[in-house]
């Protein structure tokens, strides 16, 4: 994470770049894979990305890792029923019109869906080019969670023995790992290490090269909780760019333009002086489209739309009026016929109809049909009159007179507006002016900008204070504190000797600055310390786990082979400078309870027996 320069830009304007991944070809293996000795396959199973390759010093696997992708699959509808099958990785492009379907198997760092750790071994596999029949024939070293438990090593172990058939595995932390990369010569240093990542962030003493793990800290803010926030404080500042306002825009904001504040509430306040806010904000230019509606239209063709609306609105009051007509000329004949019974002298019938009618006279029966007689004959005037208007618009669409001689102004009319406004006369030069209309000017880019000032630090702050977001958690300088309280001066003077930040949450700039700062604080008067940041804080946790992979080859000591597995169970763990700790499972033992019932039992018999040599 860098801040984006302001240089070749106007105004601190950047565009989003809306990333899109690009599928991974398949690779081949090569002779990388085939060595005298089996080549380890390196993993870095982290909860945002994945990162895999070969365990190989030499120049042909290159600098990085040969897969970077991000750790989400999602199924195609109707996957199971001959549609379009699993998509992962970089193979689904850009995330955002699939957020929907997106799914990790991870829950926090852990994972726990091993269906879907499953599908990611696979893309890992296949892109690398293992060409090994029925299994995977090589060696892996496997990054996992601090602590993690024992039910989700176990479920991994079974995944890579039982369906890839591996020879051997190995475990380790991730930040150990990066540990390692980063002091290689010195495996017995003790220190502090400050990891933080997309789900979570851990503190992890070191002592004599071993992990310290009852004094570990975690806590549960990293990466996805910081642009989760900054997408809804965006959300909230510009409620008409909702959707606009993404989740992986909020990671390149976070990535690219955000910063960690040595004095948070400092800082706060320079945001206040104007002048600052103009020279730091980084307006965010969201994509828009410049052409407005009906701008592309030409005058004749928007006087043809006009037209055409004004015809269809006079033919819908005309089916309109003939409707009313329609039932105004059925009840006046209803009325007619009860007129002539009337006449006719059936005075029955005359009656009850007129009750039906709810009339009272012969009188009120013939004052309605006289009102409703006449405006049946309004209506087909109405109608007639509408017929020839229509007629005469078909005809006259195109008018001979040209537009000048339309846009000049009868003699009736400018008469009527004499008659109406007497103070106006035709001695009055402003009547012969023409008017002038001054269209406001609108600028779209302007509108579709967000404006990112103290949201820069906001975000990050979250790791530092989990209240801002409305975590009840210890944020990293509390924490800190209280894992160093639980040693002695002289422990703690060691470890923060070599405070080390590792870690994608850690590469926003001012990070090492703010560690210093809390350490300055907490630490007592002209006491001494050491920050180091990692020097990939992303891939030195696949550099470590390599570089641990090469050292460590022909150690059996380190590596759970497909025996032990099955002797020892798949939460069996080694454990090695860069491993947790192995708390192995202690169930209790049945046989005492077992012996009791046994014991219980023969009692029983026995009482039994001397009751029947009694009888």
């Amino acid at each position: 994470m860098a801040v984006a320069g302001a240089a070749g830009l106007v105004a601190n304007v950047f565009p989003f770049r809306d990333a899109r991944a690009a599928p991974d070809p398949v690779l081949e293996a090569g002779p990388v894979a085939h060595g005298p000795l089996p080549v380890p396959l390196v993993l870095d199973n982290g909860s945002f990305q994945a990162r895999a390759g070969w365990a190989c010093s030499g120049p042909d696997p290159g600098p990085e890792p040969r897969l970077q992708f991000r750790a989400v699959c999602a199924r195609g509808r109707g996957g199971a029923r001959g549609g379009a099958g699993p998509q992962v990785g970089n193979a689904l492009g850009s995330l955002e019109p699939l957020r929907w379907m997106l799914r990790s198997p991870f829950d926090r760092n852990v994972p726990v869906n091993l269906e879907l750790q499953e599908l990611l071994l696979d893309y890992s596999f296949q892109h690398l080019g293992v060409s090994s029949q029925g299994c995977v024939d090589h060696p892996v070293v496997l990054t996992e969670a601090v602590c993690n438990p024992l039910y989700s090593r176990q479920m991994m172990s079974e995944l890579l023995f039982e369906c890839y058939g591996i020879p051997k595995v190995a475990y380790g932390v991730d930040s150990l790992f990066s540990f390692y990369h980063n002091k290689p010569k010195n495996l017995t240093s003790s220190g502090l290490i400050i990891s933080s990542g997309y789900q979570c962030t851990h503190i992890l003493p070191i002592l004599e090269g071993r992990l310290d793990a009852k004094n570990c800290k975690r806590i549960n803010l990293g990466g996805s909780q910081a642009a989760g926030y900054l997408q809804r404080l965006l959300q909230l500042k510009y409620p008409g760019h909702l959707a606009a306002i993404t989740l992986s825009r909020m990671e390149e904001i976070l990535h690219e333009h955000s910063y960690v504040a040595e004095d948070y509430v400092e800082e706060l306040q320079k945001w206040r002086c104007p002048d600052y806010y103009e020279n730091n904000v980084h307006k965010m230019q969201l994509p828009f489209s410049s052409k407005l509606l009906g701008s592309t239209l030409s005058s004749e063709e928007r006087q043809e739309r006009r037209q055409q609306q004004l015809r269809r609105l006079q033919e819908l009051n005309a089916r309109r009026r003939e409707e009313k007509l329609q039932l105004d000329q059925e009840r006046l004949d209803r009325l007619l016929y009860v007129q002539e019974l009337l006449e006719d002298g059936q005075m029955d019938q005359f009656h009850k109809a007129l009750v039906e009618l709810n009339m009272d006279s012969p009188e009120e029966l013939q004052s309605y049909i006289q009102k409703l007689s006449s405006a049946v004959e309004q209506a087909k005037q109405k109608i007639l009159q509408a017929e020839v208007t229509l007629e005469v618009d078909v005809v006259d669409s195109k008018p001979e007179t040209p537009d000048l001689e339309q846009l000049e102004p009868s003699l009736e009319d400018v008469e009527s507006i004499n008659d109406f406004e007497p103070l106006f006369s035709e001695d009055t030069p402003e009547v012969e002016k023409p008017v002038t209309t001054v269209q406001p000017v609108f600028n779209l880019a302007a509108y579709h900008q967000l404006f990112v000032g103290t949201e820069r630090i906001r975000a990050p702050e979250i790791i530092f204070q989990p209240s801002l977001i409305g975590e009840e958690q210890a944020g990293i300088a509390e924490t800190l504190q209280y894992i160093l309280d639980r040693y002695s001066k002289d422990v703690q003077d060691v470890l923060v000797q070599n405070v080390f930040l590792t870690g994608g949450n850690m590469m926003y700039p001012g990070m090492k600055g703010r560690i210093e700062k809390e350490l300055l604080e907490m630490r007592p008067f002209q006491s001494a310390f050491k920050v180091q940041l990692a020097s990939n804080p992303v891939l030195d946790a696949w550099y470590g786990a390599r570089d641990w992979a090469l050292d460590h080859l022909d150690d059996d000591e380190v590596w759970i082979t497909r025996k032990e597995y099955e002797e020892k169970g798949g939460e069996y763990l080694k454990e090695h400078c860069a491993s947790n700790i192995y708390v192995p499972i202690r169930l209790p033992k049945q046989a005492s309870r077992f012996s009791d019932t046994q014991a219980s039992g023969k009692g029983s018999g026995a009482s039994g027996g001397s009751a029947g040599e009694q009888a």
